[in-house]
C-alpha cells in the first residue's frame, strides 16, 4: 500500500524538497513562456550546429552537380566542378572519405564522369533544391550556400512549431516536442546537406495552415515540399483519398495534390528519372554504377529481400519506428482518458501514419531523414488534447484541496 512520504528531518532534504516545490511552483505559472524559451534555445542551438559542424556526405557532389548543369553542360566539366567544389568546402579529410573508400562507389565516381552524370536523374527530380542551391551560389560559395539552406529549413522549423503551439495555446508542451525532434534525429538532418529537412519546414507549415484554415496557404506549401522531394506524393495522395473519403472540405490540400500528381509526372520525365524499380534497385539493393539504360527485371525476391532488410535497419538501427509508435500511443492514451482529436486532426493524423508506412512499403529505406516529415506533426495534433487533460487534472486537482479544507473547518 502506498503512504505518504514522512517529512524530511535533515535540514538540507528540507531545503532541497522546498527548492524541488518552488521550481514546481514557478514552472506552473510561466510553463508557456519558459517552454517557449527552452525549445528556441534549442532551435538556435541546432541552427549553430548545422552551420559550424556540417555532415560531409556524399549526396552533396550530385546535388552541387545538378544545381549548375546549365553551366557545365559536358559530363566531364560537370564532374569537375562537384568535386572541385567540394573539395573546396570541406576539411581535406572529409574529401577522402567522399572520394576514397578502397576501389568501391566511391572511388570509382571520383575517378569516372560518365557514371557519376548516369546516376543525376535520381537527384535532379529535386527540382526546387537544386533551383535553390543554384541561385545562392551565385552570390556565395556553394558547399556554404547547401548550410544556409539547413540553417533556414531549421530556423522555419522551429518557427512553425512555435506558431502551431502558441495557436493551440499549448507553448507549456514545447520542452516536450523538443525532447521528440532529438529522439527524431533532428540534429542529423539539420547537419545534412540534404533536401530532407526543407521539405519537412515547408510540409509542416503546409499541415499548419490545414489546421489553422487557411487553404490558399495550405495548397502552395504543400506543393512546395513536393517540389523540393516529390516522394511527398505518396503522403499528399493518401492525405487526399482519406479527405475525400470522409468528405472533408479541403480544397488547399486537394489542389497541392492535385497540383503535384501533375508536376510529378513532368519532373519525372524532365529529369530523366530511371524509374521506381531502378532506383530501388541502386538505393536498396545493389549500388549500380552506370544507371544509363539500367532496367532490371522486377523480381518480388529482391523486393521483400529489401523489404526485410531495410525494416530491420529501421528497427534496430534508426529512430523513426519507435517516434511513431510513441505517437500512436500518445493518441490511444488521450483517447482512453477522454480526450480525442477533432475530425479534421484525425484525418491528418491518419494521413501522416499511413504515409509513412505506405512510403516504407512503395520504397523501403531504413533511413530516418526520409520519414522526418511524418513524426513530429502527430505530436503537435496531439498538443491540444493534451493540454485539455493537463486542465482536467489540475481541477481535479484544485477541488480535491478544497475538499480537503472544508473538511478540515468543519
Amino acid at each position: 500500500m502506498l503512504t505518504k512520504s514522512p517529512a524530511p528531518q535533515n535540514p538540507l532534504d528540507r531545503l532541497v524538497e522546498t527548492g524541488l516545490a518552488w521550481g514546481e511552483g514557478t514552472y506552473a505559472r510561466l510553463a508557456a513562456p519558459i517552454g517557449a524559451a527552452a525549445f528556441a534555445l534549442y532551435i538556435l542551438l541546432t541552427a549553430f550546429t548545422a552551420w559550424v559542424m556540417p555532415d560531409a556526405n556524399w549526396d552533396m557532389l550530385p546535388y552541387l552537380a545538378i544545381s549548375e548543369e546549365g553551366t557545365y553542360p559536358n559530363a566531364q566539366a560537370l564532374h569537375d566542378y562537384a568535386y572541385d567544389t567540394v573539395k573546396s568546402g570541406v576539411s581535406a579529410g572529409d574529401y577522402k572519405a567522399l572520394t576514397d573508400d578502397g576501389g568501391g562507389f566511391r572511388s570509382h565516381m571520383a575517378e569516372n564522369a560518365a557514371d557519376f552524370h548516369s546516376l543525376l536523374g535520381m537527384y535532379r527530380i529535386k527540382f526546387l533544391y537544386a533551383e535553390i542551391l543554384s541561385t545562392l551560389s551565385a552570390v556565395m560559395a556553394p558547399v556554404a550556400a547547401m548550410r544556409l539552406v539547413q540553417v533556414f529549413s531549421v530556423l522555419l522549423f522551429g518557427a512553425i512549431t512555435l506558431l502551431w503551439l502558441r495557436g493551440e495555446k499549448a507553448l507549456a508542451l514545447a520542452p516536450v516536442i523538443g525532447a521528440v525532434l532529438i529522439m527524431a534525429d533532428f540534429g542529423d538532418a539539420a547537419r545534412a546537406s540534404t533536401p530532407d529537412l526543407l521539405t519537412s519546414a515547408l510540409l509542416l507549415g503546409g499541415l499548419y495552415a490545414y489546421v489553422r484554415g487557411r487553404e490558399a496557404a495550405t495548397a502552395i506549401l504543400l506543393f512546395l515540399a513536393f517540389m523540393v522531394r516529390p516522394d511527398n506524393i505518396v503522403f499528399l495522395a493518401i492525405f487526399a483519398i482519406l479527405l475525400v473519403a470522409f468528405r472533408q472540405k479541403a480544397w488547399g490540400a486537394l489542389a497541392g495534390f492535385a497540383a503535384s500528381f501533375v508536376a510529378y509526372f513532368a519532373i519525372s520525365h524532365w529529369a530523366h528519372h530511371p524509374g521506381w524499380w531502378p532506383h530501388l534497385w541502386f538505393s536498396s539493393i545493389e549500388q549500380h554504377y552506370d544507371m544509363d539504360g539500367f532496367e532490371p527485371a522486377f523480381s518480388l525476391i529482391a523486393y521483400l529481400k529489401a523489404f526485410a532488410a531495410s525494416l530491420l535497419r529501421a528497427v534496430n538501427l534508426n529512430s523513426w519506428v519507435g517516434v511513431s509508435v510513441l505517437a500512436l500511443a500518445g493518441l490511444y492514451a488521450a483517447g482512453r482518458a477522454g480526450f480525442r482529436l477533432d475530425g479534421r486532426a484525425g484525418i491528418l493524423f491518419a494521413a501522416l501514419v499511413l504515409g509513412a508506412l505506405a512510403k516504407f512499403t512503395v520504397f523501403p529505406i531504413h533511413d530516418t531523414r526520409i520519414y522526418f516529415p511524418h513524426l513530429i506533426p502527430p505530436f503537435l495534433l496531439l498538443a491540444p488534447p493534451f493540454m485539455a487533460l493537463w486542465a482536467a487534472v489540475t481541477r481535479s486537482q484544485h477541488r480535491a484541496a478544497l475538499h480537503v479544507l472544508s473538511g478540515d473547518k468543519s
